[in-house]
């Protein structure tokens, strides 16, 4: 497991992201604009919250 997570709207894959960050511009791309990514009602959460991303969060850091 490399701690991406799959963005999904309904049954359809919209992007894979690596970072909260690429969770907002993923859903920006698709015309559904989030302001708090972290704080919305609209997104789930699976395998974690908006701060959990194992095995990225160190690479994301050093950028």
């Amino acid at each position: 497991m490399d701690g991406s997570r799959r963005v999904t709207a309904g049954d359809e894959t919209l992007g894979i992201a690596t970072h909260e960050d690429d969770v907002s511009e993923i859903l920006r791309l698709a015309d559904l604009y989030v302001t708090d990514v972290a704080e919305s009602d609209f997104i789930e959460w699976q395998g974690g919250g908006p701060d959990d991303w194992p095995g990225l969060s160190e690479h994301h850091e050093e950028s």
